[in-house]
């Protein structure tokens, strides 16, 4: 009786999982510098498969959390203010890049914006296309997320397919794109930041791909219910705000600055 649980929250048991992944993302940020200086991945490799182990095991500790029980009302209010805050800490990070993009596109040290000799990309072509690819996107996990609310398995099967789908279809018109870019990384502020800007982009673009894609598993197995999805709501969250912050590089690097 001296044991018995008389709250809502969940005490975590010791982990090692943050030992773990710090030390995985600490081997593979030194791998990153070893890389760009010499040119060899093995040690970034190396951090890179630790960093994956530890959140595959330690994501799949916080299912199996869920599924005993422990994710308390309580306990998920905490959840969703954590993913919630963690997308705020997203908008700041790329507040920077827009910061940069727009300080050196309304005062330009070369005396033009772009620099000479930059060709950019015809916004109305396949940057066009990838909008409406990410629009459709959207409205796809949209509509995943009403048919769990109604209990609708097949259509919300379908719509994290679809959705999961057009983010796989983004991605390989975006390496068609930066492969036919007339600028390079280095050299001008224009490519940096145009580089930095819609490469973090389609980084997060990939994570939110590979997050659907866990859901889509998830929804397979019927681990989701109509009252209990908080992992799905989780990734629909981050795709919509993937799906805002690229109107805003749209609007604002691909046709304003041009």
């Amino acid at each position: 009786m001296a044991h018995e649980k008389n709250h809502d929250y969940h005490i975590l048991p010791p982990s090692h999982w943050p030992l773990t992944g710090g030390l995985s993302a600490f081997v593979m940020l030194t791998g990153a510098v070893i890389a760009f200086h010499d040119g060899t991945i093995a040690v970034f490799v190396l951090g890179l498969l630790g960093v994956l182990y530890t959140m595959y095991g330690w994501w799949s500790e916080v299912v199996r959390e869920s599924k005993i029980g422990d994710h308390t009302p309580v306990v998920q209010i905490g959840l969703r203010y954590g993913m919630l805050l963690f997308i705020t800490s997203e908008v700041m990070f790329f507040a920077a890049w827009f910061w940069s993009f727009f300080k050196h596109a309304i005062y330009p040290m070369a005396g033009a914006w772009p620099p000479a000799g930059i060709e950019t990309f015809d916004p109305w072509h396949l940057p066009l296309i990838n909008t409406l690819i990410l629009l459709t996107s959207g409205a796809t996990v949209t509509w995943a997320h009403h048919a769990l609310l109604e209990g609708d398995r097949k259509s919300l099967v379908n719509g994290l397919a679809l959705t999961a789908g057009l983010g796989l279809l983004f991605t390989i018109f975006q390496a068609y794109e930066y492969s036919h870019a007339h600028f390079g990384f280095s050299g001008n502020i224009y490519g940096a930041n145009f580089f930095m800007a819609t490469g973090f982009h389609g980084a997060h673009v990939i994570i939110g791909t590979i997050f659907l894609s866990i859901c889509l598993i998830r929804a397979l197995r019927g681990d989701f219910t109509p009252d209990k999805h908080l992992g799905f709501e989780a990734a629909a969250w981050y795709w919509h705000f993937v799906d805002v912050v690229w109107l805003f590089l749209f609007a604002s690097i691909y046709i304003w600055a041009r």
